[in-house]
């Protein structure tokens, strides 16, 4: 059985799972309403990704999100501020108008202005997340 890269954090209003498709790539999907009853568990999974030899391209998929909390997205956006120099982009679908604005708020405050990604259409981000996994795949075969 091929070893997994998953991480699955199981609360009661929300799931949120950390993978690594390809190793420059991570991969992060919430569900539900993230109150922070993960804790810090979500960061640190996020973390264990990181490498210090090579930027990594952050993909949220939030498309099944209903939106965190105002304490939890101020959490997210001090993480990125923190980690903005290990990533070389952070993406996020945002699939309703408040997780957009919450977004749209994680940017600002974080100031990571075009580093970070704001999709509504799933097919764009979608195809921006294949695209990422394919040419960490290429260059690690290359």
């Amino acid at each position: 059985m091929p070893a997994t890269t998953e991480t699955r954090l199981e609360g009661v209003h929300c799931t949120i799972t950390v993978d690594a498709p390809a190793s420059s790539v991570v991969l992060v999907i919430i569900e539900g309403t993230d109150v922070g009853e993960l804790g810090d568990a979500p960061f640190q999974a996020v973390e264990a990704r990181l490498t210090s030899d090579r930027k990594v391209e952050l993909f949220i998929d939030a498309r099944r999100a209903r939106g965190p909390s105002i304490d939890v997205s101020n959490e997210w956006a001090q993480w990125l501020a923190r980690h903005r120099d290990a990533l070389l982009h952070a993406s996020m679908l945002t699939g309703n108008r408040l997780v957009g604005v919450t977004a749209d708020f994680v940017r600002r405050f974080a100031d990571l202005g075009d580093l970070m990604r704001i999709y509504d259409d799933p097919s764009v981000f979608d195809g921006a997340l294949w695209d990422a996994v394919q040419n960490a795949r290429d260059r690690r075969d290359a």
